[in-house]
């Protein structure tokens, strides 16, 4: 098998900035651009809450499962041709989005964007994984996310006016238009960084992913990252229900409000861009993962007193997104750093684990709202949200734990 190149210089073989955040900001627009128009959705589609929420659950495991695949296929045949397949089928999907006729037909187009936006948002970690060294690429994954996290910021506002002046399809538009822009962008400007390729078939994908589930370093950072994830699901799976039903939001003033996490992500972002290097992973990791579950408990005692608002239910927010920020760059870049040769099935393993335990979340609080004794109350998302923190700082914890055994050093 064959190791990971080192960089070997000249600036054409280095993507630029705004190219690595237009490739991995196209699953973030995807799925949150839409929130606003959901209650909007379910009559236009005669659904229900759960069938609607089945479009954003199935995007998740579609994405999940697609990541498993996209990484080990880069590995063989390059990152370049990949990411521009991924955006091809976005494309797609989001035209069958934009004609579905049924809620069935679209989630249907749903999977199909879901398969081809995430092969972007995996593949730009291992790029930055094939150009810098572990430390190194914490930092660029931070900015890298930071810029990609301007998408998310405004997407949601920008779905709630497009929902308002032109119903749920204004939305699905703007998706169309940004995939064409980034496959333009992918097909132009995206070189090639992944040189020296290892073969892949069935047996060579398995025995790649064997290695990886063997290496406890790579399920504390994995796990880390997974679990910060579901925290962040379960509370995209239930604002935005208790913001329209509970709380009476308008799809405009849902989607000012849901930019509150964003512009938090965006600033935990740009903390581990400017620190992650210097500080090392395992700090960071660490202090992002207490940030997060600070929001959590925030969200719980003003449940708990009754006082549940919109700026009570959404600014506590901030601090989920900052820890979310500052914790996920260096758990990715641990998790692809265990076994370099591997880096971009590392990569799909960790989004896609990412995203399941995503899918789990919202699926989850779409049922604790529909069939439990929560329904009508925000105790359901908080529920989920305080065992994603939960199973998160444990494994974050296992990181020290596992590299003292080791005699690793964590932030390496």
């Amino acid at each position: 098998m064959s190791t990971r190149p080192s960089p070997t210089g000249g600036a054409e073989e280095k993507p630029s900035l705004a190219t690595l955040i237009a490739i991995t900001a196209v699953t973030p627009l995807a799925m949150q651009i839409y929130l606003p128009s959901l209650a909007g959705m379910m009559i236009v589609f005669s659904a229900t809450a759960g069938e609607i929420q089945l479009s954003m659950s199935a995007f998740f495991i579609a994405v999940a499962i697609s990541q498993l695949f996209w990484g080990p296929l880069s590995d063989q045949f390059g990152r370049r041709p990949i990411i521009i397949i991924g955006m091809v089928l976005f494309v797609i999907g989001s035209v069958l989005c934009l004609l579905a006729p049924t809620i069935e037909a679209l989630i249907a187009a749903r999977v199909i964007q879901a398969a081809g936006s995430c092969a972007g948002m995996v593949l730009g970690r291992a790029i930055v994984r094939d150009i810098y060294g572990p430390r190194q690429a914490a930092s660029m994954i931070g900015f890298v996310t930071m810029g990609m996290a301007i998408m998310p910021t405004i997407a949601p506002a920008v779905g709630g006016v497009l929902d308002q002046f032109y119903g749920w399809q204004g939305g699905f538009v703007l998706m169309l238009i940004f995939g064409v822009g980034v496959l333009g962008v992918s097909i132009f400007s995206l070189p090639e960084t992944h040189k020296e390729r290892t073969a892949v078939g069935a047996r060579q994908v398995i025995r790649s992913y064997g290695i990886i589930f063997r290496e406890p370093l790579y399920w504390s950072y994995g796990l880390t990252a997974a679990f910060n994830a579901l925290t962040y699901f379960a509370y995209l799976g239930g604002a935005p229900y208790i913001a329209s039903e509970l709380l009476s939001l308008s799809a405009a003033e849902m989607g000012i409000y849901f930019m509150v996490v964003a512009i938090g992500y965006m600033a935990g972002n740009f903390l581990s861009g400017k620190f992650a290097e210097r500080v090392g992973i395992f700090p960071m990791v660490l202090t992002g993962t207490i940030i997060a579950a600070l929001s959590v408990a925030l969200v719980a005692g003003i449940t708990a007193f009754g006082a549940l608002t919109p700026p009570g239910l959404f600014l506590p927010m901030f601090l989920l997104g900052l820890g979310n920020g500052v914790c996920l760059p260096s758990a990715l870049a641990g998790a692809i750093s265990v076994r370099p040769e591997l880096t971009g099935s590392a990569a799909g393993l960790t989004a896609s684990l990412q995203v399941g335990t995503g899918a789990i979340a919202g699926s989850l609080v779409a049922w604790l709202y529909a069939h439990s004794f929560m329904a009508g109350t925000a105790w359901g998302m908080i529920l989920i949200m305080a065992l994603g923190c939960s199973l998160s700082l444990a494994a974050a914890l296992s990181i020290r734990a596992i590299t003292a055994r080791q005699g690793f050093v964590p932030a390496e």
